[in-house]
């Protein structure tokens, strides 16, 4: 008999319903079986590792390495290595937007972690909703999970100049739509952004999410900065495979490390770095699977101490492959050691603060500065409030133009997505640059799935006459890889009737980000006026499927757009308060 015939691991793991265990066990075994495996292969921990590769998903090109390295450190260390698929998302592949099918991923992620049987598993993920979506799933099943990426690409060239996807692909799309280049270049731009596999090389939401994720202590040390082509993410997937066989053995199950204090430590480093705005979203719903709640006042109070000190795009001037070079996450972990919960637990069953000591000596780089002359004495990020955005909204201060950052001006409104592509390039569009443009309906629902429209164009006419920056202001999520005066999040959003959604044109806003505050200067009577007729929109094909589970269960940016019934209750709510 081996050594796992009498305990609920490895094979034994969540028999299929036959009714006769015995059964159950001896069918499963007869079909793997078929796959070559033997008794003694059998008999050992199985480490599961999900496969997200897909012919349209350049981020995830390197998976079959990947997957490779990882079995080979599963193995070395004793366990059986089974691969399997899940849905794989791209950001630019995916209709109407990635983050609509963020929380399926999830669900297919906990689900097959489930109904397979498995000790640990090591999940591969890359491209900007695919990290949190594994981070989601495994916080429910709640097996031994360790995150492995697939890591930044490398830059191009154009012309002599470092280019790389997708802070590049904004700045020349933005040049061409002002008339700076022709046709031609931006077709040569085109070729060179994106030369080869891996996820967007700037502080985009890919990278943002590997860097967080690592300090979150679910990813090996070291582990998010690799390229994907290097040797040394393939040695970070091997060590990955060893580490889920040590994690099972001990069964370090993502409760254990997922802690209040580590999320802190998360929003730390997101500061930090000058993440993306999504990562507050991602970071949100992961929490929420834990029961933690994602405290914005706090988050907001940490970004007035935590400041900028990585110089990457779109905050900085360099590429993650130049931060990998700077020794990787540990250097900033270093320079904001006192804003760390040192004590937290990573998959290595070791602390941050031992991980942070027993790494390679620090060195002379120019990427990550000290806490003493930060890029941004802030962190990236503010929290605003006022009666625009009651619940709050979000602006990514270190990507914005100083002189917008107290800025009052006349509301520019497009109802829709599909408004401001019509009219935002209309020659005769009432605008001016010192405008503000509203973008309402862009949120979870309204949109649905908040997509990043929250990057509008400038218009056509003012870009043409030099305007680069203008205040932006929507419901909807902007990428990572982007720039500019741009408040997010609105939160309660324009579908559910919130504030936004009664802006018209013409109305007086302020932004006040020193303040924190958001205002929409119109009178509480009139406001109560435009609630009274304001029509509600309806989606086509919202009756059915996945759309009508989406539309009838999505929670706001607040709570990060995870579905309510998959979220956990906090460890303190009471049963009168559920």
């Amino acid at each position: 008999m081996g050594k796992n015939d009498n305990a609920n691991t490895g094979m034994r793991k969540g028999l299929t319903s036959y009714g006769d265990a015995g059964f159950s066990l001896f069918l499963r075994k007869a079909f793997i079986k078929g796959m070559g495996f033997t008794d003694s292969a059998l008999d050992r921990p199985i480490i599961g590792i999900i496969d997200t590769g897909s012919d349209y998903n350049a981020c995830h090109g390197n998976m079959s390495d990947l997957i490779d390295a990882t079995k080979r450190g599963i193995m070395l260390a004793g366990g059986l290595p089974i691969a399997f698929p899940t849905i794989s998302i791209h950001e630019s592949f995916s209709h109407p937007t990635s983050m609509y099918l963020r929380n399926l991923m999830a669900m297919d992620t906990e689900e097959m972690i489930r109904a397979q049987p498995m000790d640990a598993v090591v999940m591969i993920g890359g491209c900007d909703k695919t990290v949190p979506a594994q981070l989601m799933g495994a916080a429910s099943a709640n097996l031994p999970a360790i995150q492995l990426v697939t890591g930044p690409m490398r830059t191009g060239s154009h012309r002599g100049e470092k280019v790389g996807a997708c802070t590049d692909c904004r700045r020349f799309w933005g040049r061409y739509r002002a008339g700076e280049i022709d046709d031609q270049e931006i077709a040569e731009v085109n070729d060179k952004l994106v030369p080869g596999t891996g996820t967007c090389g700037v502080m985009g939401t890919a990278s943002t999410m590997a860097l967080v994720t690592e300090a979150l202590g679910m990813m090996a040390p070291g582990g998010a900065t690799p390229p994907a082509v290097s040797a040394d993410r393939r040695r970070i997937a091997e060590r990955s495979g060893e580490l889920a066989v040590q994690m099972a053995a001990s069964d370090l199950t993502p409760d254990k490390i997922m802690t209040e204090k580590a999320f802190e430590n998360a929003l730390s480093v997101l500061l930090a770095i000058g993440g993306s705005t999504n990562g507050i979203i991602h970071l949100t719903a992961v929490a929420g699977r834990m029961g933690i709640k994602i405290d914005l006042d706090r988050f907001n109070e940490m970004g007035r101490n935590v400041p900028v000190i990585v110089d990457l795009k779109p905050s900085g001037t360099q590429y993650m492959e130049d931060l990998h070079d700077a020794g990787g996450l540990v250097t900033v972990l270093r320079e904001i050691r006192d804003h760390l919960h040192l004590d937290c637990t990573t998959v290595t069953g070791r602390t941050l603060g031992e991980e942070i000591d027993d790494a390679p000596a620090r060195f002379t780089q120019n990427v990550v500065s000290d806490n003493k002359s930060p890029l941004y004495a802030e962190g990236s990020m503010a929290v605003l409030r006022g009666n625009l955005a009651p619940r709050g909204a979000i602006i990514k201060q270190s990507a914005a133009s100083p002189d917008l950052m107290v800025h009052r001006g006349r509301a520019v409104v497009f109802k829709s997505i599909e408004d401001l592509t019509l009219r935002v390039d209309q020659d005769d569009l009432d605008v001016t640059k010192d405008d503000v443009l509203v973008l309402q309906n862009a949120g979870p629902k309204g949109a649905p799935g908040m997509p990043e429209a929250g990057y509008m164009p400038i218009p056509k006419k003012l870009a043409a006459a030099g305007v680069k920056d203008m205040v932006r202001i929507s419901d909807a999520r902007m990428s990572g890889t982007a720039s500019g005066t741009i408040v997010l999040h609105v939160t309660p959003e324009s579908a559910s009737g919130g504030p936004l959604a009664l802006v018209r044109d013409g109305d007086e806003i302020e932004l006040n980000v020193p303040d924190r505050s958001i205002t929409l200067h119109v009178s509480d009577e009139v406001l109560d006026k435009r609630r009274q007729e304001l029509v509600l929109p309806v989606h086509a094909n919202s009756d059915r499927g996945y759309r009508k589970l989406f539309l009838e269960t999505v929670t706001e940016a607040d709570l990060g757009c995870d579905f309510d019934f998959l979220m956990a209750q906090p460890a303190d709510t009471t049963a009168d308060e559920r």
